[in-house]
């Protein structure tokens, strides 16, 4: 459930070098790279190459950060967990429409995926200096102040109450693949017909590569360094967000605790998964259903996603087994020799 902030950009373009590539088209591609959200932010465009389209799409990407950024203070979001148990707070139509979808996924989850899972993340810390193993006592007495089901909502005012003291919202989730969509609308308006968009490994592959030719794009070895893939797959006007459990975690007593919570137990999600990349053609959906569809697990994950429309996933195991939905069967090309196809 923590922010996948720092986590690897366990996704990549496959053979692009967005820095500079160059390109068939007619004009050479452009790609501006900030710092914002807690990530490193990357923006191509390989046709209609428009500084001021860039300077739109970069001023958006902050104003979402102002609002819903857990690295940032002062935002909507540190104004509404301050205001836990104590009064409602009227968000932005940003800020509400992300928590709101985020309630969604709770909600299909079970509370398996919780976007209140805010006091647990602060009490690991994990991937930060402070980091640590919590005692038994604190994680059960930080599970009291986890569940979704103590957000009230008012579509019609736009306000939030988080109904008990000490509550804490954690977009981490979410945040990122809302962004990305949002980069996505304003390209498409500004009719930019080639693009890849990249907020720290949230990716959206706009349009295509050249005429008639997809995307292609590389699912990371979760066990290995970075740019080191396990296979590629080819997508066009759509996301991939992968989640993973080997590059943030925290070591005690040779035990390994990675980053992804139970808001149930308090403690990490035990399961045979390394990695599960999402693929849909919304990034907020593929962003949270690549932590949802992690803590399921691969038989009842696999399930799950078969049973929504237009999303697809890869998973990889510990034991180095991929497997992919029915709409990826054909698609994915495994390049890696010590990875094999599961049944």
């Amino acid at each position: 459930m923590k922010k996948k902030t720092i986590l690897m950009v366990i996704i990549f373009v496959l053979a692009i070098n967005l820095a500079g590539c160059k390109s068939t088209k007619s004009n050479e591609p452009i790609t501006r790279t900030e710092l914002m959200m807690g990530t490193v932010i990357k923006v191509t465009l390989y046709e209609n190459e428009s500084q001021k389209i860039l300077d739109k799409v970069f001023k958006r990407i902050s104003e979402i950060e102002n609002l819903v950024s857990i690295n940032k203070n002062g935002t909507e979001l540190d104004k509404l967990n301050e205001n836990a148990g104590i009064q409602k707070v009227k968000l932005s139509e940003t800020s509400y429409d992300i928590i709101n979808k985020g309630l969604e996924y709770s909600k299909l989850s079970n509370g398996g995926y919780d976007i209140s899972i805010g006091p647990l993340v602060k009490l690991w810390s994990i991937g930060l200096p402070e980091a640590k193993v919590p005692t038994k006592e604190e994680v059960e007495d930080t599970i009291n102040y986890v569940g979704y089901s103590k957000i009230q909502m008012n579509d019609s005012t736009h306000e939030a109450f988080l109904t008990q003291k000490g509550m804490m919202l954690d977009l981490g989730s979410i945040a990122k693949g809302y962004a990305t969509d949002e980069v996505a609308r304003i390209l498409k308006e500004d009719n930019v017909k080639s693009a890849i968009i990249d907020l720290g490994g949230n990716i959206y592959a706009l349009g295509s590569k050249e005429e008639n030719e997809k995307w292609n794009i590389g699912i990371q070895d979760p066990f290995d360094s970075r740019g080191n893939v396990v296979g590629s797959i080819e997508v066009s006007d759509k996301s991939v967000v992968t989640s993973g459990v080997y590059e943030r975690f925290i070591e005690k007593d040779g035990v390994k605790y990675h980053h992804i919570l139970n808001p149930k137990t308090g403690y990490p999600y035990k399961t045979e998964i390394a990695g599960v990349s999402i693929v849909a053609q919304k990034s907020i959906d593929a962003d949270a259903l690549s932590t949802l569809i992690f803590t399921k697990g691969l038989k009842e994950g696999l399930k799950l996603v078969e049973d929504i429309e237009n999303v697809d996933a890869v998973f990889i195991t510990k034991e180095k087994k991929v497997y992919t939905t029915k709409g990826l069967k054909d698609n994915l090309k495994l390049m890696n020799k010590k990875f094999e196809l599961g049944n």
